[in-house]
């Protein structure tokens, strides 16, 4: 009789909600923000899957692992880094914690009025001009797919002892997508999954939403550590600060749940994926009204360093169709 209220006593409630797995800390069923047993166990598959030093599994989202690690990396009073095109949660944890944001734009993209990829060059002149800078946030892939080139920005970063955050928010499926047999789904495509993915790019940190691009409920997201200049004791009580102290067992399943299928079927469903996309590619090259971004016969991006293939992004630009009348 213990917490939730519905008691799991599915005969009174709505059919086709979850209340059967939907349960609370109680003995047997581990602590999200003590982890010891069950949780511990995804932290831990997770950390496996994506080469981390550390995860955290978030049930509120990659906006609270973006809080979480912005808090963690700073004082308040800091200068930190932040590129135009970020998500609202990287504004709103510089309103939160205190933070003065000096705010990157990366250029447009002529042909289609997307971003391009935030250039190493411009993040270093920002360092040069603010030796104060105490955290450079970089949000890679964006909504479009743009891929910026973490491992150079990181390699500049790093050499002004500088912490490098990644909003990956949109690039949880990157590190499986290449590999044996995983095929060819565009004409250039994330670079580093061959050589370990976020893992070896030299990003400090990256948090990733499961929900967005693989098979978990809305919220299901990770936090990544990969180092040691961001304290992973600091990001720990950050999130059980700003995390819920009442964590979703529902949530929590599902993360379990997509690991544990990425872990046992990922080299199939992402060789499957990588096909279907390559022929979605070759069935679209006859379009001359739309582009898909990146896909078909729309060419190489001079301003993109990479793109997920992953993105569909239809391009309605010059012909006189706005994307809403598309729709």
């Amino acid at each position: 009789m213990h917490m939730p209220g519905h008691k799991r006593n599915t005969g009174l409630l709505t059919p086709g909600l979850p209340y059967d797995i939907d349960i609370t800390e109680i003995h047997s069923f581990d602590d999200l923000h003590e982890p010891h047993g069950l949780l511990l166990e995804v932290s831990e598959l997770a950390e496996r899957l994506y080469g981390s030093a550390k995860s955290f599994p978030l049930v509120n989202g990659s906006t609270v692992g973006i809080l979480a690690a912005i808090g963690a990396a700073t004082e308040r009073g800091d200068r930190i880094i932040i590129p135009g095109n970020c998500h609202r949660s990287v504004k709103n944890a510089a309103s939160l914690f205190g933070l003065e944001p000096v705010v990157i734009t990366p250029e447009t993209d002529a042909a289609s009025g997307v971003p391009c990829s935030l250039s190493p060059a411009v993040v270093e002149m920002a360092l040069a001009e603010y030796p104060d800078i105490k955290l450079v946030v970089v949000t890679s892939p964006t909504y479009e797919g743009v891929i910026s080139d973490i491992a150079s920005i990181s390699q500049v970063t790093h050499s002004y002892g500088i912490p490098l955050f990644v909003d990956a928010a949109h690039g949880a499926h990157l590190d499986f997508m290449d590999g044996p047999g995983a095929g060819t789904a565009a004409p250039f495509g994330w670079p580093a999954p061959s050589c370990g993915g976020f893992a070896n790019s030299g990003a400090d940190a990256a948090v990733m939403s499961l929900h967005k691009t693989l098979p978990a409920l809305t919220q299901c997201s990770i936090l990544h550590l990969y180092g040691d200049r961001i304290n992973a004791e600091k990001v720990k009580i950050m999130l059980s600060m700003l995390q819920t102290s009442s964590p979703s067992y529902v949530l929590l399943a599902s993360i379990d749940y997509c690991l544990r299928l990425i872990s046992a079927n990922g080299g199939k469903l992402f060789r499957d994926y990588n096909n279907n996309l390559a022929l979605f590619g070759e069935k679209i090259t006859p379009l001359e009204k739309l582009k898909v971004l990146c896909h078909g016969a729309d060419a190489p991006h001079p301003g993109f360093y990479a793109f997920d293939a992953g993105k569909l992004t239809i391009v309605t630009k010059g012909n006189g169709l706005t994307g809403q009348a598309l729709a």
